[in-house]
C-alpha cells in the first residue's frame, strides 16, 4: 500500500513575504505598489522552493494542508488597540513593542478602549502564567479580505495544479480571528478561549494529520507559527509521532531578530526526532515513491 504523506503549510501568505516588485500589485487607492506588512528575510526564496517541491513530487501528496493567519483589523496584538502613557501625553504603540502585565498595571500601556482593560490583563496573566511567550505588537497584518493575507502566488499556483491533477482539494485552516488571543500556531491559541471553539485544540486537524505515514512541514515564519505549531503537534500526537515528521529546514525563515529561537526550535525538534532535509532531497524522494 502507497504510504500517505501529508504536506503541512503554515501561514505561506503574501505579509509574510519579502516578494518582489514582479510580486506586488498596485493598490488602485494610494496609486502605489502593495507591499508585505510583515515581511521575513528569505521567505520568496523559501516559497519558491516549496512551489517546485509541490509540482516536482506532488503525485506521492496525499494531501496538502495550507494554514492561513486570519487577523482583525483591531486585535489585542495591533497597534490600533493599545495607546502609551507618558504622563499626560498619550502616544501611539508601534509595531514591535513587547507589553507585559505590569505595564498595563502601571498604565504605561492600556487598551484605547477603557472597556477592554480587565479581559487585556486576564489575557496578559494568563499568557505570561504560561511562559512561551510575551504579548508582542506586530504590524496589522494578513488581514482577512486583504492582498496580504492571500497565499503567496508561486505557491497558490503549484497547489492548483496539484488540485486539478490529483483531484482533490487543498484544505485551508484559519486561525487567529479572535483578537483577544494570539495564535500562533495552528492547533490552538496561545491562551484558549472556552467560548470560543476555534481557540480550542483544532482535534479535526490532528486528526487528519495524525492520520499520515509522513508528515512534511514547511511555512513562515519559523521562530513563530511554524514553531508554535510544530511544538502543538507533536506535544498532541505524542513522541512516537514525531519521527513521522519532517521539516524543510530550506521551506521556512525566522522573523529578523528572532534567529535564536528559530535554531532553538530546530535543534529541539532533532532532538524530539523529527527529521530536518532540504526540498530538493525531498522532492526527490517523493518522485521515486511516485514512481513505485
Amino acid at each position: 500500500m502507497q504510504q500517505r504523506t501529508q504536506l503541512l503549510i503554515i501561514d505561506p501568505q503574501n505579509d509574510f513575504c519579502d516578494l518582489p516588485a514582479s510580486h506586488c500589485p498596485q493598490d488602485p487607492l494610494q496609486r502605489a505598489s502593495l507591499a508585505p506588512a510583515l515581511p521575513v528575510a528569505g521567505a520568496h526564496a523559501d516559497m519558491l522552493r516549496l512551489a517546485g517541491l509541490i509540482r516536482q513530487g506532488g503525485a506521492a501528496l496525499s494531501d496538502i494542508v495550507v494554514t492561513l493567519d486570519s487577523h482583525q483589523r483591531l486585535d489585542i496584538a495591533h497597534p490600533g488597540f493599545w495607546r502609551r502613557l507618558e504622563g499626560a501625553q498619550v502616544l501611539p504603540v508601534t509595531p514591535f513593542t513587547p507589553i507585559t502585565a505590569a505595564q498595563v498595571r502601571d498604565a504605561e500601556f492600556q487598551p484605547r478602549d477603557p472597556l477592554g482593560l480587565p479581559r487585556a490583563l486576564a489575557y496578559l496573566d494568563e499568557l505570561e502564567r504560561r511562559g512561551r511567550y510575551t504579548l508582542m505588537v506586530w504590524p496589522v497584518h494578513c488581514e482577512i479580505g486583504s492582498w496580504g493575507h492571500n497565499v503567496h502566488a508561486d505557491v497558490r499556483a503549484a497547489c492548483n495544479a496539484w488540485e486539478e491533477r490529483e483531484q482533490r482539494n487543498v484544505q485551508f485552516v484559519s486561525k487567529g480571528e479572535n483578537p483577544w488571543t494570539e495564535h500562533y500556531s495552528a492547533v490552538q491559541a496561545e491562551v484558549p478561549d472556552a467560548l470560543d471553539g476555534h481557540t480550542l485544540a483544532n482535534q479535526a486537524l490532528l486528526q487528519q494529520l495524525g492520520s499520515c505515514d509522513a508528515l512534511l512541514i514547511a511555512g513562515e515564519a519559523s521562530s513563530h507559527c511554524v514553531k508554535a505549531s510544530t511544538e502543538h503537534i507533536v506535544e498532541h500526537l505524542g513522541p512516537a509521532f514525531a519521527g513521522r515528521i519532517t521539516l524543510l529546514a530550506d521551506c521556512m525563515s525566522p522573523v529578523g531578530g528572532f534567529e535564536a529561537q528559530h535554531h532553538a526550535f530546530v535543534a529541539d525538534m532533532r532532538a524530539r526526532g523529527l527529521r530536518i532535509a532540504h526540498a530538493a532531497d525531498v522532492a526527490r524522494e517523493l518522485q521515486a515513491g511516485a514512481a513505485h
